[in-house]
């Protein structure tokens, strides 16, 4: 579609090589989407959580009382609370434009663009401001000593 929307006006011997150039671009941008949602899909999931539940927000498991949701131990109970404080603590200090492109992205699964739209800019500043916040996150996360 890209292909066709953007460059059905260029002569048909150069189709080949854009569309090929299409297909990797779009493939390596999947695998970095990927790899950024699993980090922080994989943080966020050793706190317990019912893959049924789609609909979860991470962050609430500290006041959920349901079995299964939370640590077994009331030592693990207390570190997985005081983890998502800190994860909370570093997200709320984040420039309101990343945080916002952040949120967006990865708690409600919105795509690029969408989230500009949303944002009202362009999509190339909403994976800007998403590389810039998970690169301030992490480092963060890091300095604390949490690992994904």
């Amino acid at each position: 579609m890209k292909l066709a929307d953007r460059y059905g006006n260029r002569p048909e011997e150069e189709l080949p090589l854009l569309f090929q150039r299409i297909l990797q671009n779009c493939i390596r941008d999947h695998f970095r989407r990927s790899k950024v949602r699993n980090m922080w899909t994989t943080l966020l999931s050793a706190f317990g959580g019912n893959k049924d539940d789609e609909d979860r927000d991470p962050l609430e498991s500290i006041a959920d009382d349901r079995p299964g949701y939370l640590a077994r131990t009331p030592e693990e109970q207390l570190s997985q609370g005081q983890t998502l404080q800190i994860i909370e603590a570093e997200i709320s200090r984040l420039p309101a434009r990343q945080r916002e492109a952040f949120l967006m992205r990865y708690w409600e699964d919105m795509n690029v663009a969408e989230t500009a739209a949303a944002m009202g800019c362009s999509e190339g500043s909403v994976k800007t401001h998403c590389s810039r916040a998970t690169h301030a996150l992490a480092a963060a996360l890091e300095k604390r000593g949490i690992q994904p």
